[in-house]
């Protein structure tokens, strides 16, 4: 089974960004587990200190997934600070880290009529810049998403099955 660490950008309890994780992990089993960090847990990225448990957690849960899927809102038409922040504890040391050479699938999520696409488009800049290998596919981004969740499931069947077939894909590639 292909086990993937989700990374939500989003801490609030009501975030549609983790609504969609919890749908698109429900609906992947049993092919892959999805399982999701816990990057509230991390302190404020500091190189004169290690950052403890969490981030040995954090970087140990990256290096035994087979493939990240990064599922973030846009937050002033970028990526939320505090996934900003466990990309940087993770990334160490530069250009080797446990995000060289790892599968990483981007989704993106917003209020607004764009689903994320700026925010996409910087996570990928990022990730590029870890020499993480971004899936090659059509972006899932998810627009209007605080209409389509009802009492804290996604709802939107057409972007689930959108997504569920990109992701699908994504496995594919890892298996291959």
């Amino acid at each position: 089974m292909t086990k993937l660490l989700g990374l939500c950008g989003s801490l609030r309890a009501a975030s549609a960004s983790a609504a969609v994780a919890r749908a698109l992990a429900e609906n992947l089993a049993p092919r892959a587990t999805l399982e999701m960090a816990r990057i509230g847990d991390l302190p404020h990225y500091n190189a004169d200190i290690d950052g403890g448990a969490p981030v040995a957690r954090l970087i140990a849960q990256i290096e035994a997934a087979d493939g990240l899927v990064f599922v973030t809102p846009e937050y002033n038409y970028s990526v939320p600070g505090v996934l900003k922040n466990a990309i940087d504890w993770a990334s160490r040391p530069a250009y080797q880290s446990v995000f060289k050479h790892k599968p990483s699938l981007v989704i993106t999520v917003s209020g607004g009529a764009l689903g994320g696409a700026r925010a996409q488009s910087h996570l990928k800049y990022i990730l590029n810049g870890m020499l993480a290998d971004t899936h090659v596919g059509q972006e899932i981004l998810v627009p209007h998403a605080n209409h389509k969740v009802e009492d804290g499931r996604f709802s939107d069947a057409a972007t689930l099955d959108f997504a569920l077939a990109e992701i699908e894909s994504f496995i594919g590639a890892l298996r291959a």
